[in-house]
């Protein structure tokens, strides 16, 4: 199993991003130089602060899963190997049980994967469509107050860009200014602890009638 990593939606994160390669920007101003620049997607969204604390996140969240996966895995590979190496050995109704428990297992790991899948899938598409919609906004404003007429995506696969110069990479200017607009949130503070009340003086036993 491999670990989580938002880097494994490409297709879903150009799904949010519209579907485009290129990103118009508004008209220059007359007169204005006007730019062209290329930015990787895919690497802006997984290296800003949010992402990577998403990413984080999600490991977190379903490495249990995982382990399990992993454990499975573990055990229909032991019966094979049990099968394999008593294939002299084994009696015809010990072969059959170890068999029956194999297939067992093994539907039990496929259907338990294919959950797997299909939840984290969803998890990182909600992920990637929040952070690919806030770094769509980000890279506009950036290529409008910046004069740039069009930017290219060239994480996008099959794409026609087949060199870059350096000079022509925002990639690392719009995750800075991703990760200013959009800082990764502080882990949740643990409350102080309330300080215990002072005990009430104890009060006397009212007098005994006479």
């Amino acid at each position: 199993m491999h670990s989580i990593s938002v880097l494994r939606v490409a297709a879903l994160i150009l799904a949010c991003l519209l579907g485009t390669t290129v990103v118009p920007a508004q008209s220059a101003p007359s007169g204005a130089a006007t730019k062209i620049g290329v930015i990787n997607i895919l690497q802006a969204i997984s290296v800003t602060a949010e992402g990577k604390q998403a990413a984080a996140q999600l490991d977190a969240q379903f490495a249990p899963r995982q382990k399990e996966l992993e454990t499975l895995e573990k055990q229909v590979n032991d019966l094979q190997q049990r099968l394999s190496a008593g294939a002299t050995t084994l009696n015809e109704q010990e072969r059959a049980r170890i068999t029956a428990q194999g297939t067992r297992l093994a539907q039990r790991l496929d259907r338990k994967r294919n959950e797997y899948q299909e939840d984290v899938s969803t998890a990182q598409r909600e992920v990637v469509d929040g952070i690919g919609r806030k770094m769509m906004d980000v890279l506009n404003r950036f290529a409008q107050e910046n004069n740039y007429v069009a930017v290219f995506d060239s994480s996008v696969q099959n794409s026609p860009i087949l060199y870059v110069a350096k000079n022509l990479d925002i990639t690392q200017d719009v995750i800075r200014l991703y990760d200013q607009a959009y800082p990764a949130k502080a882990a949740g503070a643990v409350p102080a602890n309330k300080p215990t009340p002072a005990p009430k003086p104890a009060t006397p036993p009212s007098p005994k009638p006479q």
